[in-house]
């Protein structure tokens, strides 16, 4: 293993690790009578779940079948069970320090307990309900206005969705269901910007096999994300490929007087080889036609000021995931600003980022929506 994977998995583990102790020691303080009834069992039980994510993830990179896909589930779940188990943590000791620091702990030994019961419920509910949360698929109807665009272009239909993260959690039923929800809408062309896998070991052909069904008459376009390249992304697109779907990789194609075009996720990691990519772009040998309306599939909303130069009409990202459930919901925001979700202006270019269909790590979602966008071109 290279010395930076090794790293990050050591610094993931060891935030895990340190995640897993807090809450132990929040529950043993909170709930006292764990302590000599349960306390050896319940280090040993947070011991192994400290280790259960990274453990099942490696697994995944390397093996694919029922086991380690239920293992790789429960250890999902539980990281973000986890999560909010932390926070809530956090906030039942700032709680617990005011109700001390204001004289208004009468009976400490009956209020803590009762305290920690009362916090820690609404983070279980709160988990419960980002695990239906994610299955719940919404419908985005937009109508976007190009400019210059095409009187054959106008009233027609574009599907696009990001972020499906296709792997041990969703499977081949999952990928099916999404297709089945694009194919209801007759679309005439099909936008996918990223992360259609999560990276992980599994039968890919298998997995994009409901894809076959999806015959939009322009076809469906592909952009590389972060989790496509987390290794060598050559068996991903040639996967891909075999689907049916044209991979836009650093390169555009013109149809009927609309520019699509798409870059890899590392073209857009930094400023000089966004714009390297993005001037290398050559439909059919020609430069990029300013006169034309663009579209560009940029996984990450990111290098707006760089995609507007260059004279594109619309964006259309992912990567975000809307932040997926609290506190990154607010951590995401912070990020990407109103780029983090939904259709906005950056001068003249119009940025629509999907909050995606999928999840990636615990399947839940809190805060955000998974979403099919259905564009209308007017």
């Amino acid at each position: 293993m290279k010395a930076w994977p090794a790293l990050a998995i050591l610094i993931i583990q060891g935030i895990l690790f340190l995640a897993h102790w807090f809450v132990y020691f929040t529950w043993i303080a909170f709930w006292p009578s764990l302590a000599p009834a349960a306390g050896v069992d319940l280090r040993v039980v947070m011991l192994v779940l400290a280790f259960s994510f990274v453990v099942a993830s490696l697994l995944s990179f390397r093996y694919s079948n029922f086991a380690v896909r239920f293992i790789y589930w429960l250890a999902a779940v539980w990281l973000g069970f986890l999560n909010f188990f932390f926070w809530t943590s956090l906030i039942v000791w700032l709680v617990w320090f005011a109700l001390r620091l204001f004289h208004l702990a009468a009976n400490p030994g009956a209020i803590r307990p009762l305290l920690a019961s009362v916090f820690y419920a609404i983070a279980s509910l709160a988990g419960i309900y980002g695990l239906f949360n994610a299955r719940v698929i919404r419908i985005r109807r937009i109508a976007v206005q190009l400019p210059n665009l095409p009187a054959s272009w106008r009233g027609r239909r574009a599907v696009f969705f990001s972020d499906l993260h296709l792997g041990p959690i969703n499977g081949v039923r999952f990928c099916r269901r999404l297709v089945s929800m694009a194919s209801g809408f007759r679309p005439d062309i099909v936008f996918l910007p990223g992360d259609l896998f999560d990276g992980t070991k599994g039968d890919l052909d298998h997995l994009l096999a409901p894809f076959q069904a999806l015959a939009p008459p322009f076809g469906i376009f592909f952009s590389t994300g972060n989790h496509e390249e987390f290794t060598s992304p050559a068996h991903y697109i040639e996967a891909i490929r075999r689907a049916g779907i044209r991979v836009q990789a650093n390169e555009q194609v013109l149809i009927d007087g609309l520019q699509i075009a798409g870059v890899l996720y590392h073209a857009s990691t930094s400023p000089l080889r966004m714009k390297a990519a993005i001037d290398a772009l050559r439909p059919s040998g020609s430069s990029f036609d300013r006169s034309q309306p663009g579209i560009l599939l940029n996984h990450a909303p990111t290098r707006l000021p760089i995609v507007e130069q260059a004279g594109f009409s619309l964006q259309l990202s992912g990567h975000t995931h809307g932040g997926q459930f609290i506190p990154f919901t607010w951590i995401t925001r912070s990020i990407f600003g109103p780029f983090t979700s939904g259709l906005h202006r950056f001068g003249t270019l119009q940025v629509y980022t999907s909050t995606g269909a999928g999840t990636w790590g615990p399947p839940m979602r809190v805060g955000s929506a998974p979403e099919i966008v259905l564009l209308t071109f007017e």
